[in-house]
């Protein structure tokens, strides 16, 4: 089945890049529930290294943030095709934020520093067709009221975050750290060959629990650099578990240099 999914993938490969095609249609669609965020503040000069071209670090009241986030990424489809068996699975990932300035103002962005999921079919297609830094590990979560925990296996130990809520999930509030974090509605990666792909993801605004408990175990240095240590040793400097939705990713542009 792993084998069906990569050559599927491969025989659409030709169309999932427009370049700085307007307006983008989509490649993705999928429901991201049950978002536990962990938001880590970090050293800008630590993250320069991975900026991609084209666009700069974005900050929240003069503060730069990594963020670990676990996820159930269901009902998948790539370009309204649904792959058997590759549809429902969990995903964690290490990201930044970055923004880029367009004819319309500015673009708010993620950029990932790596992306864990189970299945080895996922991390083969993210790598080699779009140069994402996907790995497959071993993968559970357990999903309880009120707290959300995904787990992974890294070099024959657990690791694990945990986010547990106090309260009700409600709608973002204006200017919040939680809205920061939650609406950057661009992906960027860099290429190969030193270009920039952007891709838009859509999706209405979460409702998000902003008062969480939060616990991270975690090989940082084996899985992410020496560089991400200190920031993702040291206390999150907030946490948060957002309900998620339906979301749509577009196929990729590259940026004109």
């Amino acid at each position: 089945m792993a084998a069906f999914f990569v050559a599927r993938v491969e025989r659409l490969a030709n169309t999932h890049f427009a370049v700085n095609a307007e307006p983008r249609s989509i490649f993705l669609t999928a429901e991201w529930r049950m978002l536990a965020m962990l938001n880590f503040e970090i050293a800008p000069a630590l993250l320069a290294p991975f900026v991609p071209a084209g666009t700069e670090l974005d900050s929240w009241n003069g503060k730069t943030f990594v963020s670990l986030v676990g996820f159930r990424f269901l009902k998948t489809c790539v370009l309204g095709v649904p792959i058997p068996f590759h549809r429902n699975f969990d995903e964690v990932n290490l990201r930044f934020y970055v923004r880029r300035k367009a004819d319309e103002g500015w673009r708010r962005g993620v950029v990932f520093i790596k992306e864990i999921v189970p299945r080895a079919a996922i991390a083969f297609v993210a790598r080699n067709f779009y140069n994402e830094p996907y790995i497959a590990l071993p993968m559970t979560h357990r999903l309880d009221s009120g707290s959300a925990k995904y787990s992974w296996r890294f070099n024959g130990r657990s690791n694990s975050m945990k986010v547990v809520t106090r309260g009700a999930a409600r709608p973002l509030r204006e200017g919040s750290e939680a809205e920061f974090i939650t609406e950057h509605f661009w992906g960027y990666t860099a290429q190969r060959d030193g270009a920039t792909l952007e891709y838009r993801v859509e999706h209405p605004r979460w409702r998000v629990w902003e008062d969480c408990e939060a616990k991270l175990d975690c090989d940082v240095a084996g899985l992410y650099g020496w560089q991400f240590v200190a920031a993702m040793s040291a206390k999150p400097a907030s946490a948060f578990l957002a309900e998620g939705s339906a979301v749509s990713v577009s196929k990729g542009a590259r940026l004109k240099p």
